[in-house]
């Protein structure tokens, strides 16, 4: 379920995923086929660890990248989730072939900014 509520992001986010919705800042977003690939791809995420340890592993790694990088926005760029939709949100075919658990390949530390 896709729902628009523009009041809770800051400038740089247009979109959040919250099991089972899908948040974006203006209705206009709602025809961004990457964008929504981009969160469905976290959707697949959520549910592969059964939603809630998701949302722990996810802040887990963005305090600890945060601490290593200094910077709270590559930290959240770097996170193995975020960069598993980032690297895959214009494949829109990318769910359809996405193995189990593929946001471990992501882990490794290599920068994505």
């Amino acid at each position: 379920m896709i729902l628009v509520f523009k009041h809770i992001f800051r400038k740089n986010y247009i979109g959040l995923t919250l099991w089972p919705l899908i948040i974006l800042r203006d209705h206009e977003l709602k025809n961004d086929e990457v964008l929504l690939n981009h969160e469905r791809i976290h959707l697949k995420q959520q549910k592969e660890l059964f939603i809630f340890p998701f949302y722990i592993l996810y802040m887990l790694e963005w305090v600890l990248r945060a601490i290593r990088y200094g910077n709270a926005y590559k930290a959240y760029k770097n996170i193995s989730f975020e960069r598993e939709a980032y690297y895959n949100e214009w494949d829109l075919n990318y769910l359809e072939n996405r193995k189990s658990w593929h946001f471990i390949k992501y882990l490794r530390c290599h920068e994505s900014l």
